[in-house]
């Protein structure tokens, strides 16, 4: 066994700083020194030995004047030296000073103090030596019936472990433990007694537990875990079993301990799926969410209920619990709120989405008078798109909850607003009847919107849906009230100079608040630097905009305009109104313009907005049936045609869940009967304990893909030549945070090969846990050394090193042989996941890290070559696939990924076809990468341009 195979009972912190003291110090401090130097003498040794010292001199020394001492450090120490030493010679005889120690731990067994005994207990456990435990037996068998249970506990354990590797020394071991159990009344040792017979007489077990079954709720939580750990146990050997324990599991989940009812509702769910166990076991879930106070429990007991709806026959069950699952909500983690928002969401119905509804209704209303949490905007941001889904799934909710949520559009968080904007507008495209509503309320919340993003968005809205003549008439007296006074340039350079009068200024316009809070007028300009601080939000909120220099809300403002304006036209016959109103849609454009290209704004317009602003004003003089048809109907098609899109790509992945989820069984599948299958037949449900305990050991075994090229062989690396004196390999098991070198070492020699040590050092985040230890290799031996490494972040790392080895009877110095070095894959680490293209355009600009990959590759055709790359680098594509049908030589694609550590990769590409080239023309272009971390973004480069080429076949 290697030393990291074995296993470890005790960690001791070394100071590496520290010299090694000569074995002669030590001997003197062991022999002549008082209890505190023999205490660090003893401390020395025991590093020394640990580093693979051997110390053989020392033993006896130990034995004579350490032995006897009756101070407690000391015997602690002890135990632990006895732990570590080597107790056989090399032919693996007991060596003689062994029985002088096994005398002194009979005397220790038999000792008045409780901690001694116990902890002696505690030390025979990891004893590998039949013949020193033999004469201790009876002494064992005495401490049963100590009166202090830390010594009875540790009593059970000993006899345990000491029945399991030698059950000759103690065969009657259960029938002693049973009577133990019976008569115990320390829920401590009634835990290890249980536990033991569990593992070592699984009837006997069974017997106590029918004895006391309804008793089980008074027991404590310690025994109460093991009891569920024997009733899963027995009920998965044996389904028959199920109805006698069944009872039992259900009275556990009213237990008083959060880990119990935990492990009873894991257990009852694989019991039995009825409908009511199902409902018990969600309910405990539920319950434990909302009582427990660690986020981490509340996101591991989510994913179980994650997993139970995942379950198409309990899905039914769960949606009847939605109402109990939002209650979780009141937990103020924005990661809890995600997850079980996801949850409702999955589970709603025509049911219960009414109800669902009202509560987060509620629940968007309470964000508004909460501040002080950084994490209220996202959260609304999180409640706005669940009500976006349900009113999309249900179109009936949409009259409830647009008026609610049309108040956040003045929200000072951009994010929050921009979706319900989203939101507003497919609502007002898909729902006609509710179109009147939706203006009404847009009007009454437009002069209050405070971002110019959102003011842009309110604009389209109102100019694409306003369609009766008190609409339109309202529209325009929101723009000049949100404008301020015209013509503005004029306006302004008055208020500069300070000639307007104070009675002039107060009617520039409704909105303005001209007064201050003192009664006194302010009658200078915004811009002005050298005038008292006046607050700029007294300007009107689209005239600031435009000071500030953003005329893309100008360009967006004129394009509205004219729609009204046109729509105006339309639906009045009286001329001279509908000059008038043309007229002032032009006044507005133009006095636009105007102050575009003076010297008051902080930023002059560009040269975009003053071709759309003149377009518009084009348009609006010339009156054409052609743009009018652009203008009002064009662009409502193209809106439609893109929801149109988007609700069938989100059909499509709701099928393809679907059809992942549900259970196929075709015509001709055997039928297994429970009575009739063998017991090694009942392999349809893993061990779930014994999953779990794979899991934290890292030995989950995963399932190997149907392809052989992807099996283990393909993780294997070679370190060494064939011709060098010692041959090594190593398989490279990639586990989450760590990594599992396993190296197998051959001696290729006819020599003896001593101290034989495989020495390791890394590059880039790798932490090498442990040093392995040295070994002796025979004449064509072979042997396996595992080494651990931990991972930190995600980026190429390499692991480099030497073997150095001893040949016996040689006098040269130490032979070195160095291993090729190995490269850790980044593709170990990356997941695919998806963002919003708003999201994907935030953390674009966010991100500083950018990697720009040049396309070199052998692939003509360009869906291909983006298939090739998202296989290759784990990532996922953002860009609809009705975006990317069709061929114009042309491609560009958002693509997405996050790693296992957390940390956002994202890349976009852009290639083309060169058709002048000829039909065989490779495909040409870039890949930029973006991440937080350089790593990130310089691995993820390097993993492109290695695997750009298609492999010829």
């Amino acid at each position: 066994m290697t030393a990291a195979e074995n296993v470890c009972y005790t960690l001791i912190n070394v100071p590496m700083d520290s010299e090694p003291p000569s074995e002669i110090s030590l001997k003197n401090d062991l022999e002549k020194g008082d209890v505190k130097s023999k205490t660090e003498a003893l401390k020395k040794v025991i590093i020394m030995i640990l580093n693979g010292e051997k110390l053989p001199g020392l033993l006896m020394t130990i034995i004579r004047f350490v032995l006897p001492l009756q101070d407690h450090t000391i015997k602690k120490l002890l135990l632990v030296f006895w732990e570590i030493v080597p107790k056989t010679t090399p032919d693996g005889r007991l060596l003689q000073e062994m029985i002088l120690v096994c005398d002194a731990y009979r005397k220790d067994l038999q000792h008045p103090n409780e901690f001694i005994r116990g902890s002696t207990l505690r030390f025979l456990c990891k004893l590998k030596e039949a013949e020193l435990l033999e004469p201790l037996m009876p002494a064992i068998r005495a401490c049963l019936e100590h009166r202090h249970s830390y010594v009875r506990r540790n009593a059970v354990l000993a006899i345990y472990t000491i029945y399991r590797n030698f059950e000759h020394l103690i065969p009657d071991a259960p029938e002693l433990i049973h009577d133990f159990l019976v008569n115990e009344k320390d829920a401590s040792c009634k835990r290890n007694a249980f536990m033991m017979l569990i593992h070592a007489d699984q009837d006997r077990a069974l017997d106590y537990l029918s004895t006391c079954i309804d008793q089980v709720q008074t027991f404590g939580d310690i025994l109460q875990l093991v009891i569920v750990e024997l009733i899963y146990k027995v009920c998965h050997a044996n389904p028959s079993e199920r109805a006698r324990f069944i009872r039992c599991i259900y009275n556990l989940l009213q237990s008083s301990s959060p880990a119990v009812k935990y492990e009873a509702a894991g257990t009852l769910v694989t019991l039995s799926s009825a409908p009511t166990a199902i409902k018990a076991a969600a309910q405990c879930y539920i319950d434990l969410i909302i009582k427990e106070s660690d986020n981490n429990v509340k996101l591991i007991v989510l994913d179980r209920l994650i997993e139970l709806k995942d379950h198409p026959a309990h899905e039914r069950v769960l949606q009847d619990l939605v109402m109990d699952i939002l209650r979780v909500l009141s937990t103020p983690d924005l990661e809890v709120r995600k997850k079980t928002l996801q949850l409702a969401l999955d589970l709603v119905s025509s049911r219960n989405v009414e109800e669902l509804v009202i509560v987060l209704k509620k629940e968007v209303i309470k964000t508004n008078n909460v501040t002080e949490h950084e994490d209220t905007d996202k959260y609304r941001q999180l409640l706005v798109r669940t009500l976006h889904s349900c009113s999309v799934r249900f179109p009936d909710m949409a009259a409830n909850v647009i008026p609610v949520l049309m108040e956040f559009l003045s929200d000072y968080n951009e994010a929050a607003a921009a979706d319900l904007l989203e939101f507003v507008r497919e609502a007002i495209q898909r729902f006609d009847n509710l179109r009147l509503l939706i203006v009404e309320k847009m009007l009454e919340v437009f002069h209050a919107i405070k971002s110019v993003k959102i003011y842009r968005g309110a604009l389209w809205i109102l100019g694409e849906y306003c369609s009766t003549q008190e609409d339109i008439q309202s529209v325009m007296t929101e723009v000049r009230r949100s404008l301020g006074e015209i013509p503005i340039v004029e306006s302004e350079i008055k208020k500069e100079a300070g000639d307007v009068k104070p009675e002039e200024e107060i009617t520039v316009g409704p909105a303005q608040k001209l007064v201050t809070e003192m009664g006194t007028y302010a009658t200078q300009s915004a811009l002005s630097s050298s005038r008292p601080a006046k607050k700029e939000e007294d300007r009107p909120p689209l005239r600031g905009f435009l000071l500030d220099g953003d005329f893309f809300v100008a360009a967006s403002l004129a394009t509205t305009l004219t729609k009204i304006a046109l729509r105006y036209v339309t639906l009045l016959q009286d001329k001279k109104k509908q000059n008038s109103f043309v007229a002032e849609a032009m006044l507005v454009m133009a006095t636009i313009l105007h102050l575009g290209k003076s010297s008051l704004p902080k930023k002059p317009i560009t040269d975009d907005d003053v071709d759309r602003i003149s377009l518009c004003l084009k348009v609006l003089s010339e009156c054409s049936p052609l743009m009018n048809d652009i203008f009002n109907k064009e662009c409502r098609q193209s809106l439609s045609h893109m929801l149109s899109a988007k609700l069938e790509e989100e059909k499509l992945s709701q099928k393809k869940e679907s059809e992942k989820r549900n259970v196929t069984v075709q015509p001709d599948d055997p039928i297994s009967f429970m009575q009739l299958t063998a017991k090694n037949e009942m392999n349809s449900k893993e061990d779930q304990f014994q999953l779990s305990l794979l899991a934290a050991m890292g030995n989950t075994q995963r399932k190997e893909a149907a392809d052989p090229l992807a099996s283990k062989l393909n993780k294997v690396t070679q370190l060494t030549g064939f011709s060098d004196p010692v041959y090594a390999e190593a398989y490279v098991h990639v586990n989450q945070y760590d990594i599992v070198l396993d190296v197998l070492v051959v001696n290729q020699t006819g020599d003896t090969l001593q101290n034989c040590t495989l020495e390791l050092a890394t590059l880039g985040d790798l932490k090498l846990v442990e040093k392995p230890s040295p070994l002796t290799l025979a004449p064509h031996d072979f042997a396996n050394i595992k080494a651990n490494v931990k991972v930190a972040s995600t980026e190429n790392g390499i692991i480099f090193g030497n073997i150095v080895y001893d040949v016996s009877g040689a006098a040269s110095d130490r032979n070195c042989v160095v291993l090729s070095d190995i490269h850790i894959d980044i593709m170990d680490y990356i997941q695919p996941a998806s963002c919003t293209d708003a999201e994907f355009r935030q953390m674009w600009a966010e991100f500083e890290w950018e990697n720009k990959v040049t396309v070199n590759t052998n692939i003509v055709d360009l869906n291909e070559y983006l298939q090739h790359i998202l296989k290759s680098t784990n990532m996922k594509c953002l860009t609809p696939e009705k975006a990317l049908s069709g061929y114009c030589g042309f491609m560009a694609a958002n693509l997405y990924a996050r790693s296992i550590f957390g940390e956002d990769a994202l890349a976009n590409v852009s290639i083309e076809k060169p058709i002048h080239l000829g039909p065989d023309a490779p495909v040409t272009g870039h890949i930029r990468i973006r991440a937080k971390s350089q790593g990130m973004a310089l691995s993820l480069g390097d993993k492109i341009n290695l695997s750009q080429k298609k492999a010829s076949l």
